[in-house]
């Protein structure tokens, strides 16, 4: 069994269907990543992974345990961290406050926390400078940071990333796709949701095509990357 397995998806908002029949699996250790128009139903699969969203029908299986009903509260219990479009941090608390929330469900494990406090701040010293401030007052690549030090300090296994390069200079999302692969280094799962097709499919493993809530294309993320079709559709790359 695959590390996450997703079978027979189908989710509807009121007489709307986002997505429908989606089935994928993501093994332990890759990068697989989401490619498709915006409205191809990208987000809410992620969404809908971590219960933020209820599926109409279809399983939700992580590492053997069925999870489609499960709150998200609970979901971070299991392993799983959101990373969210638009980052989704408290920015009225400081930089350290919102990694502090992220410990909540193992603060009895001090020295593994501890450890943890040490990676990120290694990973992202600018961070370390500004635990004092206010997540508001950091720019877009420190929010960004933010939100990647604080889904590693819940501990996860499997990382759900939206759009984690939206709205950055392009030097930052640099720095962004770089950090996504020392991530991987560190034994963690990603399924990844960005705008960036391009990028996106230089750093996966894997890769799903996504149009109007379906999967219309699967594979290698260099066989999805040298499809003219795709290429054409979302790499900016005109077939002739």
């Amino acid at each position: 069994m695959s590390f996450l397995e997703i079978e027979d998806l189908e989710v509807n908002y009121g007489s709307i269907t986002a997505v429908r029949n989606i089935s994928l699996h993501v093994e332990q250790g890759e990068i697989v990543t989401l490619v498709g128009a915006n409205g191809a139903g990208k987000t809410t699969i992620l969404r809908t992974i971590s219960g933020l969203t209820r599926p109409s029908k279809g399983r939700i299986v992580f590492r053997g345990t069925d999870f489609s009903s499960v709150k998200p509260e609970r979901v971070v219990s299991f392993g799983i961290t959101h990373i969210p479009e638009g980052r989704g941090m408290f920015t009225g608390l400081t930089v350290m406050e919102n990694l502090e929330l992220a410990t909540w469900t193992r603060r009895k494990d001090k020295a593994q926390v501890k450890k943890d406090y040490d990676l990120v701040f290694s990973l992202f010293p600018r961070l370390s400078e500004r635990k004092a401030q206010k997540a508001a007052t950091l720019s877009g690549g420190e929010q960004q940071m933010l939100a990647v030090a604080r889904a590693l300090m819940s501990h996860g296994q499997l990382m759900l990333l939206d759009e984690p390069s939206l709205g950055l200079a392009p030097l930052l999302v640099q720095t962004v796709f770089d950090i996504i692969i020392d991530i991987r280094k560190m034994d963690k799962t990603i399924l990844l949701v960005e705008q960036n097709a391009y990028k996106a499919l230089s750093i996966a493993d894997r890769a799903y095509v996504l149009e109007q809530g379906r999967i219309k294309m699967e594979g290698s993320a260099k066989y999805i990357a040298d499809n003219p079709a795709v290429r054409e559709a979302y790499l900016g790359a005109k077939v002739q």
